[in-house]
């Protein structure tokens, strides 16, 4: 199964297929025709970086039956986004921060992401296939408190684009099948979150699909499919929190409170 990364090496950045230890490395357009190149690097070589270079990211609500029945909210019948800042990226390996301004609790979320291969406007859910490149772990990290803490106005956005945020990698799957997957994050050791994706209410296709119809999507950009039971703040000092994926990997971060 095709693993794509993206790395540092001496100075420069690369990306490449993970095989095993070793990661082959290609040039060119890693959404377009990349070639493969007689180098490898170990991964003991390399710092892993994000896996790509969004132009957005897209964060869904409310896109499992069991949170919304947990909730006691209805399921939506088009997707309820957010879009997270692009200075809130992070790759794996990488440090979240809290923020200085904000005191309140800091929540973890687990999620598939899905990695947009070709450019995408207005597609059908039947086209959308062939504009995803692949799936990613992301953790769409969320300064929970600030959301409602202005009763004229809901702050979605501020509460999910601090620095360091937006979490995702460390690799992407070409061939992943996200509906035979399950998303499983641990926190410091213990297992907080294990859903399957196959609950999900608007699966990957679908979700292309229907967001392609309100904005164009560009190769890189990152959907993150939303997350379901299981988030919970970070409370200790340092936190070490983990999303895994089987057939992606695991996405492993630390969070410094």
């Amino acid at each position: 199964m095709p693993l794509w990364v993206r790395y540092a090496h001496r100075g420069q950045n690369g990306f490449g297929v993970l095989d095993g230890t070793r990661v082959r490395v290609y040039d060119g357009d890693m959404f377009e025709a990349p070639l493969e190149t007689p180098l490898t690097h170990g991964l003991d070589e390399i710092t892993l970086l994000a896996p790509c270079v969004p132009s957005k990211m897209i964060a869904l609500w409310n896109n499992f039956h069991a949170l919304a029945a947990k909730l006691e909210v209805p399921t939506p019948k088009s997707p309820l986004y957010l879009l997270k800042a692009n200075s809130s990226f992070l790759g794996p390996g990488e440090t979240i921060h809290r923020p200085r301004s904000y005191a309140g609790p800091v929540v973890f979320e687990g999620e598939l992401g899905i990695v947009i291969g070709k450019r995408c406007k207005e597609v059908s859910e039947d086209e959308a296939a062939a504009h995803i490149f692949g799936y990613t772990c992301a953790n769409d990290v969320t300064a929970a408190r600030l959301i409602k803490e202005d009763s004229t106005f809901e702050q979605w956005a501020r509460a999910k684009s601090f620095d360091g945020f937006g979490v995702f990698g460390p690799a992407i799957s070409t061939e992943a099948k996200p509906q035979d997957c399950a998303v499983r994050t641990v926190l410091n050791g213990t297992e907080r979150q294990n859903y399957p994706l196959s609950d999900m209410v608007i699966p990957p296709h679908k979700l292309v699909s229907q967001i392609s119809h309100d904005m164009t999507l560009i190769p890189g950009d990152v959907i993150c499919c939303g997350t379901s039971l299981g988030v919970g703040s970070m409370k200790e000092e340092t936190n070490t929190i983990e999303v895994t994926i089987d057939g992606i990997g695991t996405l492993s971060n630390v969070f410094e409170n």
